[in-house]
Formats: C-alpha cells, structure tokens, sequence
C-alpha cells in the first residue's frame, strides 16, 4: 500500500454533515416521480418547489455550482433551511468561494460542503499533476461524482439548476424525472428558464450571482477546465474547451 493511499483523508469531508435520512424506497420514490412528472409538467417553478418542499420534507437536498443562488432561493422560499450541496472541488475560482460564502449567510439555507477523497496535491501525488488537463473525465469523477453519490446517500430527493437552453445535452431535461443512477427523485424547476430568466430573478430578488456570469461565463465549473464565452457561442462551449468533454458526469 502506498503512502498516499495510507494517508488519504476519509472519503467524504463536508463542513457540516447532511441531516437527512431516507424513510421510503426505491419504488415509492419511482411512484412520487412518475406523478410529479404528470402533474408538474405545465407548473412554474414556484409550483415545483412547493411539491418538492411538501413531498420531501427533511429528505431534499439542492444541489448548487454557485454560478448564481437563484435555485437555492427559489426552493428555500418553500423549505426553509434547505441543504444546499456544494462540490468543493479544490479547483474553484474565487469568486465561485465567495459567492459560496454569501449564499451560506444570506440565504435561509444550510450549505454543505463536500471534498473529495484526495485533496489536490494527493491526486498530482497519485495521478500526476494537472490530471484534468490529460484525462478531465477522470478528475471530474474523483472530484465531483463520486462525491456527490455518496453525499446524497441520505436524500430522497435533489433539485438541480439544468437548464433545457444550456445545450443539446439537456434540450430533454424534464421537470421531475426518477434518478436512476442515485435512486432518488431529481427536480429540476427551472428547466425551461432562459439565462436572462435567471438573471432578472437574480435581480428582481436581490440573490448573489457569482461576478464571472456577467463577464462571459454564463456556465462555471472548476477554473482550469472553464474559459469565457464568446457572443452566440453555446452557454457551455468553455467548458472543457478543446476535448469533446460536454458533461462532468453529474446529469448523464
């Protein structure tokens, strides 16, 4: 066994640990999709959330880049208190910190930051340096989906900020679908929004937007991997720019 792996930190660090603890199964919760689906097709994301804060109480999560906190936002005004999901990579951008930061003081919400197993230096140590520069699927798998499996062990349901517009990738994206990968419930409110929606909710609501979104990065993920966009380029053409990388693995 090498030292690395001997000296590794636990799988899962998080600044303060999720609460929830699932209380139905996997076919009940298939069930609650299949008619949040049906019933929830035509409603607006304020109708999302309330379903989602009524049918899921203690048991949500929300998951957030902190591009913006409009989802947050939006899912706290029906379930104060919300976990909000953080991936601390290791490879954010300031601002993507601090606009963190803002969002766990402002917001009526409680977020939860989770690590991966290896800090940085431990992956260039096991890897080699800049692994996300030669193998990017690797490193988003180490370092934001596994992560993230296990953080929402305890959930019966999470709520994403996809977006239909973001990209061809997720032109489909239904407002409550069964999770299959997880075994949850996935609630995505705001699929049919615009980046202007979010934005004017942003505004209109006065909820931190992280500084890169009005300087070309309408898509963050981790500094390395994410470049400005230019006008009518693809909200998520900087991300992972130069591989046919389109996804880190989280949505597919």
């Amino acid at each position: 066994m090498s030292a690395a792996t001997e000296t590794r930190p636990p799988r899962l660090a998080v600044r303060v640990p999720p609460r929830a603890a699932r209380s139905r199964g996997i076919e009940e919760l298939r069930a609650l999709a299949e008619v949040g689906a049906r019933e929830l097709a035509g409603a607006d994301a304020d109708g999302v959330a309330q379903w989602a804060a009524d049918t899921f109480a203690g048991s949500l999560a929300v998951a957030c880049s902190m591009s913006d906190a409009v989802l947050p936002h939006v899912i706290s005004q029906r379930a104060p208190g919300v976990d909000v999901i953080f991936l601390d990579t290791g490879y954010h951008f300031t601002d993507t910190l601090v606009t963190r930061d803002i969002v766990a003081e402002q917001l009526d919400v409680r977020v939860v930051d989770v690590r991966p197993r290896l800090t940085v230096a431990q992956q260039d140590a096991t890897y080699g340096k800049d692994l996300f520069a030669r193998d990017p699927g690797a490193c988003c798998r180490m370092r934001k989906v596994e992560p993230l499996a296990e953080a929402l062990t305890g959930y019966e349901a999470w709520a994403t900020g996809v977006r239909r517009e973001e990209g061809p990738t997720r032109a489909d994206t239904p407002v409550v679908t069964f999770d299959e990968t997880h075994g949850l419930v996935k609630i995505n409110p705001l699929a049919a929004w615009t980046h202007e929606e979010v934005l004017s909710y942003a505004a209109r609501h006065r909820v931190p937007v992280n500084l890169l979104a009005s300087n070309g990065y309408p898509s963050i993920g981790c500094e390395p991997c994410t470049r400005p966009v230019a006008e009518g380029e693809d909200p998520r053409a900087g991300r992972w720019a130069g591989f046919a990388k389109t996804e880190c693995g989280i949505h597919t």
